[in-house]
């Protein structure tokens, strides 16, 4: 697969910061879960460190996350070492669009272990571990409890990796299985197309 990168242009760590506080949760009235938390970005962190909130990634997904880093550093970009964000234009897309690092929850586990949950950016993480690479993310800390994110961590062992999902594949173990996008956060809503560009 190949990714053809028309233009780059900064969005600075600050303005991406603020963008995400103002995420809203479209189950919940548009509560802000990260208004009042603590956002850092976290430079060379270890993938294993992680936790992902989901049960698959695709392998398409997976290409176009390598080809989109391997674009990306032909313009002096590490999609792995952000240090902040970039609009992106794509070859045959209208507008640019944000990539950003991915973003993880401090978090719970079923269990009641403390994790830190991959909210946002599963096949960039993947990318980077099956890379043996560290990674930028953005840390999210101090959600309110009421407003958890909306499934539970996994371990990387029960991650499988598929070329598509099948009829009935159970993708998270949700918190509230009978609402299961309650505690959804809308990260497009902030920052738009931030979802479509890239999977994951």
């Amino acid at each position: 697969m190949t990714v053809v990168v028309r233009s780059v242009a900064p969005l600075p760590v600050d303005d991406l910061i603020a963008a995400l506080r103002r995420t809203p949760m479209p189950g919940r009235g548009g509560a802000l879960p990260y208004a009042r938390a603590e956002l850092e970005l976290v430079a060379g962190l270890d993938p294993d460190a992680l936790a992902p909130a989901q049960r698959y990634v695709l392998r398409p997904g997976l290409a176009r996350t390598t080809a989109l880093r391997a674009a990306l550093l032909g313009h002096g970009i590490d999609l792995f070492a952000l240090d902040g964000g970039v609009h992106v234009q794509l070859d045959g897309s209208c507008a640019p669009r944000p990539v950003i690092p991915p973003i993880v929850e401090a978090s719970v586990a079923a269990d009641g272990r403390p994790v830190l949950l991959i909210a946002d950016g599963i096949h960039r993480v993947c990318a980077a571990r099956a890379a043996g690479s560290a990674i930028s993310v953005i840390v999210v800390r101090g959600v309110p409890a009421e407003l958890p994110y909306y499934a539970f961590p996994n371990r990387w062992d029960e991650l499988i990796e598929l070329d598509a999902l099948p009829p009935g594949f159970a993708k998270k173990a949700y918190r509230e299985p009978g609402d299961p996008q309650g505690l959804y956060r809308d990260y497009n809503a902030m920052l738009p197309g931030v979802q479509d560009l890239r999977p994951g």
